[in-house]
């Protein structure tokens, strides 16, 4: 199954995950502190909410999630044989799950990852994607230890 994630800056976590809860009818799938993020099944959304990052209501990153490295892989080969500047990453802890992923910036140079996640982590390892998206490749997400 794939789904778009939708990373969001937020000022408040707790009143953020409170509003979510509502607008989609489900509550949170993990809540770490600074972070939360809702599994919605309907519309087929992976919800991010990052706190304390970015301008509250801004956009953090883009994504898109899928069920395999091997897809992963795909999306990398696709985009490459496209002419797309791609940067990947194997077996990083970010956002609090080892993911392999893949990240390309679009044409206003907002950063784009497809993902899928490996394992839960505890830590985010990581910072989470900075205000300038070119930065986002470098300082999102680092190597699983």
């Amino acid at each position: 199954m794939s789904r778009v994630q939708l990373a969001l800056n937020v000022k408040d976590l707790d009143e953020a995950v409170a509003f979510y809860s509502k607008l989609f009818a489900t509550e949170p799938a993990k809540v770490r502190p600074g972070y939360a993020n809702f599994a919605i099944a309907e519309p087929p959304l992976k919800l991010v909410l990052v706190e304390g990052q970015g301008e509250p209501g801004s956009l953090n990153h883009l994504g898109v999630e899928v069920g395999s490295t091997d897809e992963v892989a795909a999306t990398t080969a696709r985009l490459a044989g496209q002419g797309l500047e791609t940067t990947t990453e194997d077996q990083v802890a970010c956002c609090y799950a080892v993911q392999d992923k893949v990240w390309v910036d679009g044409p206003g140079g907002e950063p784009w990852e497809v993902y899928t996640v490996l394992a839960d982590a505890e830590h985010p390892d990581g910072d989470f994607c900075p205000d300038d998206p070119g930065a986002a490749t470098d300082a999102c997400c680092a190597t699983a230890g």
